[in-house]
């Protein structure tokens, strides 16, 4: 699958080489490429031609923040083009299948990060009865309160826990806290985090 144009935040690539590490890389960092596993772009500022990235380990510790070469890129995947073919055997797989229903019938593109978006795009088996379930909602304009706070209570219904955020042209709020009674709510942008009271105009407001 080919990746949206240019890299979001949450989107998988592949292409980063083990040699395009920093020196001091950990090891572990330089065999999951080895293996053929992608990074995940994060949010981050970095020099033109570049993006910034994430590397995931075997273990929860081990995450490194890196930068990658849009030149490097030879593909991607965004969570919006990954769904599974079926409910799968973890509770957060499960939960996935049960809320697309309710994330369609939104009109908005979404689908799952963290550990299911890693595990269904590339095979790897790294979720656990534990997992949670993250989910990225993108809305180019408003997203009411009052229909937060009915789509939190329809997946909070569901069988694990599960953590949505609303991607905003300015960065990502939580739904969960768009949902309750603050004024002001944690935008999470490339600059940094900080609260805002709209967070589809925080660019507008932006110092």
């Amino acid at each position: 699958m080919l990746m949206d144009n240019p890299p979001h935040p949450h989107d998988l690539l592949w292409g980063l080489a083990p040699e395009q590490l920093p020196a001091d890389a950990p090891s572990w960092a330089r065999q999951a490429l080895a293996a053929g596993q992608p990074v995940v772009v994060r949010r981050a500022l970095c020099e033109p031609g570049l993006v910034a990235v994430g590397i995931r380990g075997a273990s929860r510790e081990q995450r490194l923040a890196t930068l990658m070469p849009l030149a490097a890129i030879q593909r991607g995947i965004s969570p919006h083009q990954l769904r599974p073919r079926t409910a799968g055997h973890w509770p957060a797989l499960r939960a996935l299948v049960e809320v697309a229903p309710l994330l369609e019938a939104t009109g908005l593109p979404w689908g799952p990060t963290g550990s299911v978006g890693f595990e269904l795009a590339t095979g790897v088996p790294v979720l656990h009865a534990g997992s949670d379930l993250d989910l990225l909602l993108r809305t180019s304009g408003p997203f009411e309160r009052p229909r937060a706070r009915e789509l939190l209570a329809l997946l909070e219904r569901t069988r694990c826990r599960i953590d949505l955020q609303l991607e905003t042209p300015s960065g990502a709020i939580a739904l969960r806290e768009w949902a309750g009674d603050s004024r002001r709510v944690l935008l999470k942008c490339a600059e940094g985090a900080r609260l805002v009271d709209n967070p589809w105009q925080a660019l507008e407001h932006a110092a």
